[in-house]
């Protein structure tokens, strides 16, 4: 997100504008990332430094919980 000042002073924050073919785009790639995350062994998860439950975790966040410097 990033932080805007409006002429009153306040600020406020606003989502960063993605078209909707990329993020359409964004949610297929999203989406087929969390479940080859998944499907890794614990040995493969050991090796990128997380446990079976981060990986779980991770697969189950819904594909618009992204970061936001993803939305760029």
């Amino acid at each position: 997100m990033t932080t805007t000042c409006t002429n009153v002073g306040i600020a406020r924050q606003t989502k960063p504008r993605v078209s909707p073919i990329a993020w359409i785009a964004l949610a297929l790639s999203t989406s087929r990332t969390r479940r080859a995350l998944k499907a890794l062994d614990a040995d493969r998860l050991s090796d990128i430094g997380l446990s079976r439950e981060d990986a779980d975790r991770e697969a189950t966040r819904p594909v618009w919980d992204v970061p936001a410097h993803w939305l760029r």
